[in-house]
């Protein structure tokens, strides 16, 4: 089966959600979806669809770097974790990939607050994804 027959229904909801520049593209035995979600409900949207196709997402046939556009007024939070880099994932929960840190004390963009214990943060390096609202302050 291709790797665009197996997510079909994935790309779909991109394309019905408004993804802006949606790109759906195959390399060496991965398929590649990128684009910029309108919000952080459609970002969560479309990962709940990767997780019904490949529960845990553990094929690793599939990268999917949907940004969320920031349209809201943008919200800065600082990390305050105790001592340590907090961790960033890939959707809402511990059970996520980590794709990335932010450092003890680093101010980040809030993108989304679609939840009370997951946000969807994005450092000033551009690293973009969920992080544990406890060790996120928002600044005034």
């Amino acid at each position: 089966m291709a790797l665009q027959d197996k997510y079909q229904e994935l790309i779909t909801a991109a394309t019905a959600s408004a993804v802006n520049n949606l790109q759906v593209r195959e390399q060496d035995g991965v398929l590649y979806i990128d684009g910029e979600a309108p919000d952080g409900k459609t970002k969560d949207m479309l990962w709940a669809v990767y997780d019904k196709l490949d529960p845990n997402f553990l094929s690793g046939d599939l990268v999917m770097n949907i940004n969320v556009a920031v349209s809201a007024p943008v919200t800065r939070a600082k990390v305050t974790t105790e001592r340590s880099n907090l961790n960033i994932r890939k959707g809402p929960g511990t059970d996520q990939p980590i794709v990335g840190k932010a450092a003890h004390h680093e101010v980040v963009t809030v993108v989304s607050q679609s939840s009370d214990l997951w946000w969807l943060i994005r450092t000033a390096d551009g690293e973009e994804g969920y992080a544990y609202a406890q060790y996120l302050t928002p600044e005034s």
